[in-house]
């Protein structure tokens, strides 16, 4: 073999043996790459399982959480939420006055709105006064919450359901309701719309611990004790209506008017108008400003308010100077001509111009002799006596917001001249009425209350302020006045009305008005064994009966219009001929 031949023949046999080595190589790569990618496959898989199986933990917890806890808002019909409760109010018959209704309000979450001006659009088909700008901002918001109506009626809450409009729901809540009305608004007062206690009896019981209990969550769904008032209904819509027609009646600008029990202190009725319906405490004008008109119904003259309270005062001055010992019914003072004091002249309206004894002096409500009583006196008496019975100090009862009366920071004696004959001192209608009842019911100040109260707790609570001969004496000075005086336009038959007017000219701008007036009448009946304090009030009549403005046309005739119509319901029964009119008891 050549050469050339064996060359030939080892470079065949060489590249037979490389061939079949890369072929190898090349086999052993394949199947390492496959293994690895299974290996990286089933990894893969290992990773994608464990995050599903964490997911769905995750989610699984999460679903537990929201079934372990309550909903604090719901959409639905049958939630149930936690609100706070009030007591229901009674009158003293247990006539219901205020309650809490089951009542729900609207919210959104802004967050979940789609379409704000579609919400709008649709929420305005149930509630007509919706306020469109206000709610598309509302729905604007960042926040996650935002009320968009309070107090809704089940009506337009299904009515909204329908609308099936996702982001909104209702929240259940307590609404307070008044099924009187306007009749006894002042004496009740108002909740706000978060049911906590802005005026009258509904204040006083958040005072007495209610809001705390509140704020704790211990008011929430639960039954409270009802809260029983001294007031009674019936009485109370009479009193109400008559203030009110006498007010419309007689064109004065407000009235008031309080039965009070002489014996125990309780308020039987206590009306003051213009008033208001706790219902709706606050109204709308149709500019979408509040009626600041409608809202000065909230004030109560009838203990927030200081007058001064004419010639009802001559009655403590009486039996300031009787308690004294200074004078008595047959003593006999000058009330022949004016009195000229510190360049002031005291006369008398439709004087005499004559000595008077003290029941006249009562019977013509003489300025002059009113003043020569309180001389006798003195300046420290009569403020002393004044302080004792509570007109010159705050009075202490449970009605929130009662006024401080005012009285001179000195007293010199053209004040206590004045003062005798109710000008220089301002004080409540209701401290008048109280201290009314002193003179009459033995000598016994007693606080009044808008809770009932029994004759023995009112003995614990009372103090005497006069002598037991003095409340006679004014007994028969009532009597005679209510026979024979201005007191004559109050007098019921049957139920022996006593009493004493009282016309003062009313201040305006710091002034005497010789042309307006504020009249009072204050009553007790009936006089042979007094029950019961009938006090009202009518400010700047124009024209009362027959035409005249004094207290004897206007005042004196609304209290014959209670008393003729609450007396029966009181359990006070007339009696006829069974009481003589009184008797002139001075020797001339």
């Amino acid at each position: 073999m050549s050469l050339l031949a064996q060359i030939a023949r080892l470079r065949s046999q060489a590249h037979f043996v490389l061939s079949r080595g890369v072929r190898r190589d090349r086999q052993r790569l394949v199947a390492g790459l496959r293994a690895k990618r299974v290996r990286q496959a089933r990894q893969r898989i290992g990773i994608v399982f464990a995050c599903c199986m964490l997911t769905f933990m995750m989610m699984g917890a999460r679903l537990v959480q929201y079934g372990a806890i309550e909903p604090v808002i719901t959409g639905s019909l049958g939630a149930v939420s936690r609100v706070a409760s009030r007591p229901t109010i009674t009158d003293r018959n247990g006539e219901l006055l205020a309650t809490d209704l089951n009542m729900v309000s609207l919210y959104a979450d802004p967050r979940r709105i789609v379409d704000a001006d579609e919400v709008v659009e649709k929420l305005a088909t149930v509630i007509p006064d919706l306020d469109w700008k206000g709610t598309h901002s509302k729905l604007q918001s960042r926040s996650a919450f935002q009320w968009l109506r309070r107090q809704l009626t089940p009506k337009q809450q299904a009515d909204i359901l329908a609308l099936g409009i996702p982001g909104i729901g209702f929240r259940p809540e307590k609404s307070r309701f008044y099924p009187g009305g306007v009749a006894a608004s002042h004496v009740i007062g108002h909740v706000n719309v978060d049911n906590q206690g802005l005026a009258g009896m509904e204040r006083y019981l958040d005072r007495q611990g209610l809001s705390e209990l509140r704020e704790l969550g211990m008011t929430s769904d639960v039954s409270l004790e009802p809260v029983k008032l001294s007031i009674d209904l019936r009485a109370q819509s009479i009193v109400r209506n008559i203030v009110h027609e006498s007010m419309v009646n007689y064109k004065a600008e407000a009235a008031g008017a309080i039965i009070l029990d002489v014996d125990t202190g309780e308020v039987i009725a206590m009306a003051s108008v213009p008033d208001y319906d706790p219902n709706q405490p606050s109204r709308t004008l149709p500019n979408g400003s509040v009626d600041k008109e409608y809202e000065k119904g909230w004030f109560n003259r009838m203990s927030n308010a200081t007058f001064e309270m004419g010639s009802t005062f001559k009655s403590f001055t009486l039996a300031m100077g009787l308690d004294a010992e200074k004078i008595t019914l047959n003593t006999v003072v000058d009330a022949s001509r004016p009195i000229r004091m510190g360049g002031f002249t005291i006369r008398d309206f439709k004087g005499k111009n004559r000595p008077l004894s003290i029941p006249e002096v009562f019977q013509y409500s003489s300025n002059i002799g009113t003043a020569a009583v309180a001389d006798r006196v003195g300046i420290d008496g009569h403020r002393e006596f004044l302080t004792r019975l509570g007109l010159l100090s705050k009075m202490e009862t449970e009605m929130p917001g009662v006024a401080t009366p005012t009285q001179p920071r000195t007293w010199k004696k053209i004040n206590s001249v004045t003062i005798s004959f109710g000008h220089g001192v301002a004080t409540t209608p209701l401290q008048t009425a109280v201290a009314a009842a002193a003179l009459v019911n033995g000598g016994h100040l007693i606080q009044p209350t808008f809770l009932p109260r029994t004759p023995e707790e009112a003995k614990l609570l009372s103090r005497r302020v006069i002598k037991e001969k003095t409340s006679a004496d004014m007994r028969y000075l009532y009597s005679w006045n209510g026979v024979r005086g201005s007191g004559r336009s109050a007098q019921v038959d049957g139920f022996h009305v006593g009493g004493k007017t009282g016309t003062a000219d009313k201040v305006i701008n710091g002034r005497y008005a010789n042309d307006v007036n504020f009249n009072a009448f204050v009553a007790a009946f009936p006089m042979d064994k007094p029950r019961y304090i009938v006090l009202t009030i009518i400010d700047a009549p124009v024209a009362g009966e027959n035409g005249g403005r004094t207290a004897a046309s206007t005042a004196a005739p609304m209290v014959k219009q209670i008393i003729s119509r609450t007396a029966p319901i009181l359990g006070v029964s007339p009696r006829f001929g069974l009481v003589e009119s009184p008797s002139l008891l001075v020797n001339y």
